[in-house]
């Protein structure tokens, strides 16, 4: 058997809202929506043009989980830490971090150059604190 990656998933406090900001901040669409009887569990699996896909999942009972304030505090907590865009050039690093501010992520780290040699990276949040990087993987 041969596993690629297929989606993330990330429980949300507002289905709707979620939906409408990745769809439009991260430029995914709607590929299906669903619930689960009897749990008040419903969902929503956005695509990419390129073939990525994030699920919302909404919970009314849901209690809240790690916020972190950058990549160096996510990575002091087991699991979850941040989802990871990649870019193909540094200049779009900055372009991209600039475009999700301006359509309401949180700052985290302003673009800069990443530890890897010649690369470039920044991290935002979305609306409900879950870390977003961006890097550009042309070196």
């Amino acid at each position: 058997m041969t596993a690629s990656f297929d989606h993330l998933g990330i429980s949300v406090p507002d289905l709707e809202a979620g939906v409408a900001w990745y769809s439009a901040a991260l430029r995914l669409t709607v590929e299906r929506t669903f619930a689960v009887p009897g749990t008040g569990l419903r969902g929503v699996m956005l695509r990419h043009a390129s073939g990525y896909r994030i699920e919302l999942l909404h919970r009314p009972d849901a209690e809240p989980g790690l916020v972190a304030d950058g990549p160096v505090q996510a990575a002091g907590r087991l699991g979850y830490g941040h989802l990871c865009l990649a870019v193909d050039t540094p200049d779009e690093v900055d372009a991209e971090f600039a475009r999700l501010v301006a359509a309401g992520a949180g700052v985290r780290m302003s673009p800069r150059p990443a530890p890897r040699p010649g690369a470039r990276m920044a991290f935002v949040a979305d609306p409900y604190g879950n870390l977003i990087e961006l890097i550009d993987r042309t070196v």
